[in-house]
């Protein structure tokens, strides 16, 4: 055997062994999501192991990567030929070495800035390789974008947080690196203007790629991101207004809002939590409790980030759902707890009915990642 094929096989016998004692698995790559859960359960099943890009063809725009594989490092081989992961995955790394792996940034299922114009990480599954809670081997999906036989497994598997079976490949649609890219700065607008002004924008024909308003001292900042043809960059500055900022700079700065490693984020108080508020992108500035901070708003206005105590999610929910929207408690208060927020609202119950039929399909002894996403009955 080769080590990959060993490292493989040790992997189908741990589940095995864990189907045959009914013991439950707590799957794991780097670590760097352990923040977001309602429980972390079972014998941790590290994936690390399953490591290494199996083929990656750049005319073709897809490459094929084990589930383990750090995600830095297939970035960095992407970026070696001018190509690039379009949805941005954060990594949310680096705390105490922990580390974002491939199969973790699908299993999460959570892009970056330019979500709202591209895509999110389950458009870009074009096929997977998962262990089932039967402990067998199965693909889904392929390698081209035409794969329309039967249900679409590949792109089920991303957001499911290792609830339904364990990634051991998958195969990604990448893209080329935009060759134009600019970032526009407007300052002292309302969020309320921030949010008429993109709705506009977005009517138009302009490389529109990621946006961010944020209040600092009472000051509202918009900043928005464009990429495409040099041209259409180039004119869209000239159009729009605003100032146009140092490239160097801004790269820096959308990591940060990738990574919420930004002011907004990091001056969090201790009391409260990081809520995600999804929202239509044409939803206004929504009437928050007193005492709450500006949202954070990115994706156009449709994803708007807030800081409250835990009390608050019911009003904050209340509010997201007036507009068509959801919230969800993404940080709890401090890094030694978790969010204990189920990740399919309870009052969703279709929802909740669809999750438990697939989870009896795939994993119908409930080994993997109990209490992950759903409490425990």
């Amino acid at each position: 055997m080769q080590p990959m094929d060993t490292a493989l096989h040790q992997t189908l016998e741990r589940v095995r062994a864990a189907v045959a004692d009914s013991s439950p698995l707590r799957i794991r790559g780097g670590g760097s999501k352990d923040f977001h859960a309602l429980q972390l359960q079972g014998a941790i099943l590290d994936t690390r192991s399953l490591h290494g890009i199996v083929s990656y063809e750049p005319s073709e725009l897809v490459v094929t990567v084990r589930a383990g594989t750090p995600l830095a490092e297939l970035e960095a081989a992407l970026a070696e030929q001018g190509q690039c992961l379009a949805f941005e995955p954060p990594h949310f790394a680096g705390v105490e070495g922990d580390l974002s792996t491939v199969g973790g940034m699908v299993a999460a299922g959570w892009s970056g800035p330019a979500r709202a114009s591209v895509g999110a990480v389950r458009d870009f599954v074009l096929g997977i390789e998962i262990i089932n809670g039967q402990a067998e081997l199965l693909r889904f999906g392929g390698t081209v974008m035409k794969n329309v036989a039967g249900y679409d497994v590949s792109r089920l598997m991303a957001g499911s947080w290792g609830t339904l079976g364990l990634i051991t490949e998958v195969s990604l649609k990448v893209l080329p690196v935009a060759p134009g890219e600019a970032t526009l700065r407007f300052e002292g607008i309302s969020q309320a203007e921030a949010l008429q002004r993109l709705n506009q924008w977005g009517g138009q024909p302009l490389p529109l790629n990621a946006s961010c308003w944020v209040e600092d001292n009472g000051v509202g900042t918009l900043y928005v991101r464009l990429r495409g043809a040099v041209a259409a960059v180039e004119a869209a500055c000239h159009n729009m207004g605003g100032t146009r900022m140092d490239a160097a700079q801004t790269a820096a700065d959308w990591i940060a809002c990738r990574e919420q490693t930004l002011p907004w984020f990091s001056a969090r108080a201790a009391t409260d939590c990081l809520w995600r508020l999804s929202v239509p992108q044409t939803a206004p500035a929504l009437a928050l409790p007193a005492g709450v901070a500006a949202p954070l708003v990115e994706w156009h206005g449709g994803l708007r980030w807030v800081q409250a105590p835990r009390s608050m999610g019911a009003t904050l929910k209340a509010l997201a759902q007036q507009v068509g929207g959801s919230a969800s408690l993404f940080r709890a208060e401090s890094a030694g707890q978790i969010s204990a927020e189920a990740i399919f609202d309870p009052q969703l119950a279709a929802m909740q009915r669809i999750h438990a039929q697939l989870k009896q399909a795939f994993d119908p002894a409930g080994i993997f990642n109990p209490g992950r996403a759903m409490a425990q009955g």
